[in-house]
């Protein structure tokens, strides 16, 4: 069986509310357009996530409403600055065969680099800006079964490249 992994950053937030802790820092106006054609971009490919990990900060929620999916997310404070070993928790408890996951840096960029055989051949993977979207499959019954090292990637993409 193959399982497949959307693993995106939250699009670009604002710093200009000043006093506003990290957790609630909303998406800035780029932030919105960018989870817009980074959810336009999914569709178009056919990457329609079964189940939604995300960190429970105000931006990756609101990335995730800017993608424009029916999937009832499921938030947790478990991805919000997790390391990538509590990224491998959380994904190994997922249930879905499609999963997307939202979180923040650097740990996402960590976790990215564990999942895959090869890297992408794009020079913005190694800083995964914000947005970043890598799409990787795995062979394996469920993701209990995934292991670092053997994910093969599909696409990586910025959402600079989609607003072009």
């Amino acid at each position: 069986m193959t399982v497949t992994l959307i693993l995106m950053r939250h699009a670009k937030s604002a710093w200009d509310i000043p006093g506003l802790p990290d957790h609630d820092r909303p998406l800035n106006g780029r932030g919105r357009r960018s989870a817009q054609a980074l959810g336009k971009w999914l569709k178009t490919k056919g990457l329609v996530p079964d189940e939604v990990l995300s960190s429970s900060s105000t931006r990756t929620g609101q990335t995730y409403d800017g993608l424009g999916l029916s999937v009832e997310p499921h938030y947790t404070r478990r991805l919000y600055h997790a390391d990538p070993e509590q990224m491998w928790h959380v994904l190994a408890d997922a249930g879905g065969r499609t999963v997307l996951m939202l979180g923040h840096n650097p740990a996402i960029s960590e976790f990215a680099e564990e999942l895959v055989d090869v890297a992408p051949d794009h020079a913005r993977f190694w800083d995964y800006p914000t947005g970043a979207t890598l799409v990787v499959t795995f062979e394996a019954d469920g993701w209990a079964g995934v292991r670092p090292g053997t994910g093969r990637v599909a696409h990586f993409v910025i959402p600079r490249e989609l607003m072009k």
